[in-house]
């Protein structure tokens, strides 16, 4: 089984990166975690480019996003919403719309800040443009809060409560993939 992890910073030592390495690290005997460090050459989205495949960055992602079993995103949050560079990363996934390849895909959100709320404003954005795309966001929530306190010198995380709620978002959209697995082998 293979996850596709999106981070929605571009910053090199982001936390929200560091959760979705740690989950990599830590994915069941079994799953791959692939995390996608693309982020930053997609084009902004523009209709008159999305022709064919697209621009070959977003052809790429919508390949990557198409052979994954289950999404794994993370976000930091920037004026109480998504980062843009996310969100057109998404526009760009979600077209063309009747056979977009978030459609039908379980994908888990999670999401860290240096500040008190964890990112919470954005994972429930992130939750939101998810669903209208088709995409189905399992059940779970990781909010980090003041990020820079729960990390240590080696990037792991120190804090259990943390790891264990990490753990459980990553067993939900599992569970989910493995889920559409049995459901296409039905007769």
């Amino acid at each position: 089984m293979r996850l596709l992890a999106i981070s929605g910073s571009l910053r090199a030592d982001s936390h929200n990166t560091r959760l979705l390495r740690i989950a990599a690290e830590e994915a069941p005997a079994g799953v791959d975690v692939q995390i996608w460090d693309g982020l930053a050459s997609i084009p902004p989205y523009d209709t008159d480019t999305d022709t064919g495949t697209g621009p070959e960055p977003v052809r790429q992602l919508r390949e990557l996003i198409s052979e994954a079993d289950g999404l794994l995103f993370a976000t930091p949050e920037y004026n109480s919403s998504i980062p843009g560079v996310l969100k057109n990363a998404i526009d760009w996934a979600s077209r063309p719309r009747a056979t977009t390849a978030l459609a039908g895909k379980p994908a888990a959100v999670m999401g860290a800040t240096t500040g008190r709320f964890g990112a919470v404003w954005a994972q429930a954005e992130l939750r939101k443009v998810l669903g209208s795309t088709g995409a189905r966001v399992v059940d779970g929530e990781l909010a980090l809060a003041l990020a820079d306190d729960v990390f240590d010198e080696a990037g792991a995380l120190s804090d259990p409560s943390t790891r264990q709620s990490l753990h459980a978002l990553l067993d939900a959209v599992i569970a989910e993939a493995e889920r559409d697995h049995e459901l296409a082998l039905a007769p």
